[in-house]
């Protein structure tokens, strides 16, 4: 069984044909499932990702709620927790979306 190299795009996909016949053999057996297993995930799921994404949607709900608060007792936001909300929104937005290509 060869090593199931994960492929980002039809190029990529293309050269792994090339080097490791055993990849044209599954693609002509049953295409869905050999394109399905080779596929990269649009997202990745590691600790590390999970743990950067709930930092920032924990800063961007904080900003929020602060800024509520603070408005609800007729205070004026700090510029900083505008700053903060704007960023992580931002950085979510960004990591979040799909990559081009």
């Amino acid at each position: 069984m060869v090593a199931k190299p994960k492929v980002g795009s039809v190029q990529e996909l293309a050269i792994n044909v090339r080097k490791h016949p055993e990849l044209e053999q599954m693609l002509k057996d049953n295409p869905a499932e050999a394109l399905d297993s080779l596929a990269r995930p649009d997202v990745p799921n590691t600790f590390v990702y999970q743990v950067v994404v709930v930092s920032l949607g924990v800063a961007m709900i904080v900003a929020l709620l602060g800024s509520i608060f603070l408005v609800w007792y007729d205070k004026t936001t700090p510029d900083i927790a505008i700053a903060i909300g704007s960023a992580a929104v931002g950085a979510l937005a960004g990591l979040l979306a799909p990559a081009p290509g």
